[in-house]
């Protein structure tokens, strides 16, 4: 299967600093708030998901979502969650670190699409 998120070192290493501190954490692909598309980060929970969301899978134990609408418009595209320096100005965990989440991502090839994760939507979970 073909992975719809990934995640880099980097950012496994920030994970992991956050959920020492925070606990169980979350992931959502901002759509355009803030520090534009960022992905941010969350204390499992803190973000009240609804019909409109997506589960595009899970990075490092951490459930990813972003929005349907930007879905739709990324949904051909792989996405890897990396880390900069450089304080961001959203409400993810991370901000007070002086670093921030970012989003890198690339097309599917042909064959890769032919063999990606299943998604949901956040309002089919059990």
């Amino acid at each position: 299967m073909t992975e719809r998120v990934l995640v880099s070192e980097d950012a496994m290493k920030i994970i992991d600093q956050l959920r020492k501190e925070h606990g169980e954490l979350m992931f959502h692909q901002s759509g355009g708030c803030c520090d534009g598309s960022s992905p941010m980060c969350f204390p499992k929970g803190e973000l009240m998901l609804n019909e409109t969301d997506v589960w595009l899978g899970a990075i490092h134990d951490c459930d990813f979502y972003m929005s349907k609408d930007q879905f739709d418009y990324w949904q051909h595209t792989q996405l890897t969650v990396d880390v900069t320096k450089g304080r961001g100005s959203s409400f993810s965990l991370e901000i007070p670190m002086g670093i921030r989440f970012v989003i890198k991502s690339r097309m599917f090839t042909d064959q890769e699409r032919e063999h990606l994760t299943p998604i949901h939507l956040a309002s089919e979970e059990v």
